[in-house]
């Protein structure tokens, strides 16, 4: 199998007010996302601090017993948030169940929040553990600092899609968005046929922002050569698009197959953030990248529509079959 040959690029230019940076942060951003959609990112300004603060909640929160953790499980929330236990979900149908426990959490909202109240999809109250009392407050800053840097990271997509820079801040204005926790144990030694920490899949999403630890295990389709690793790289955040993404695009941008298999014999963490993009906004093809003369590959549809049609698609049959 081959190293990663994941472009590394240095999002630095777009916190500069000089155009030519953010012109040169765009065309390297066009370029990644039309090939694979999967790149390394620098230049993020996430603190190294708060990083390593987020992993050491996540690990002592997958330390709890399980049956304290299983008191914030999924099936005690409406809005998918909570503790997922270990086997629980199948990202790649056909194949065993993944190895891999989790956690969610969202914006946090309010029982008595209007959009709560209405019933709106994928908006709640988080779950928190009450045996780790840094843990939310920690996990709410991360929240909140990746917010903002999936918010910037879309007009650096603007640009590179040719298009004004703040035409998405409608997009990313009341956005959904998930953070979670992932815990992998090593592969075992005897698997089943098929069994590893996560399945084939591609995120459903529009913009997906992992930080690993330095065990490894992430795997990036590549038509030409097959799977590649995406080793860990300091400092970085491995970024790839979701299918949302791709359908804004009319298939120019890239969804791509990834999975997790870890043989690294070490317990692996990682911390997914999946920037969604505002519920009620319509997705249609963006006129950049429509060819002259041609039709969308895609009918519109709302954000909301667009995460329930994959969310059913994706969760529900796989936790049928877990």
């Amino acid at each position: 199998m081959s190293t990663s040959a994941l472009p590394l690029i240095d999002i630095t230019g777009l916190w500069s007010p000089d155009r030519a940076d953010w012109e040169s942060v765009g065309q390297a951003l066009r370029e990644a996302c039309q090939n694979k959609g999967f790149l390394y990112l620098k230049g993020h300004g996430v603190s190294a601090d708060l990083r390593a603060k987020v992993f050491d909640e996540a690990q002592s929160f997958f330390d709890l017993p399980i049956k304290q953790k299983k008191k914030i499980d999924l099936s005690h929330s409406s809005c998918f948030r909570g503790y997922e236990p270990m086997r629980a979900q199948t990202l790649e149908p056909g194949q065993p169940p993944d190895l891999k426990e989790g956690f969610y959490a969202g914006r946090e909202l309010t029982p008595n929040d209007p959009r709560v109240e209405a019933g709106k999809f994928n908006h709640g109250p988080n779950q928190w553990p009450e045996e780790l009392p840094a843990f939310q407050p920690v996990m709410a800053e991360y929240y909140n600092t990746m917010r903002d840097l999936g918010r910037l990271l879309m007009r650096g997509i603007a640009v590179s899609l040719g298009v004004d820079e703040k035409s998405f801040s409608a997009f990313c204005s009341e956005e959904l968005a998930t953070l979670r926790l992932l815990h992998y144990p090593p592969q075992p030694a005897n698997p089943e046929p098929g069994e590893k920490g996560c399945g084939a899949h591609t995120d459903f999403g529009t913009l997906t922002f992992l930080m690993q630890d330095d065990c490894g295990g992430l795997q990036v389709w590549d038509e030409d050569i097959g799977w590649i690793h995406a080793a860990p790289v300091p400092d970085t955040y491995v970024v790839n698009l979701g299918d949302m993404m791709a359908r804004w695009t009319n298939g120019r941008y890239q969804s791509t197959l990834h999975r997790v298999v870890n043989v690294s014999g070490k317990e692996r963490y990682s911390v997914p953030f999946f920037y969604l993009g505002n519920p009620d906004f319509e997705i249609n093809c963006i006129p950049t990248c429509l060819e002259e003369g041609g039709s969308p590959k895609y009918p519109p549809a709302t954000v909301e529509q667009h995460y329930q049609e994959m969310y059913q698609a994706t969760y529900l049959p796989a936790n049928a079959s877990a």
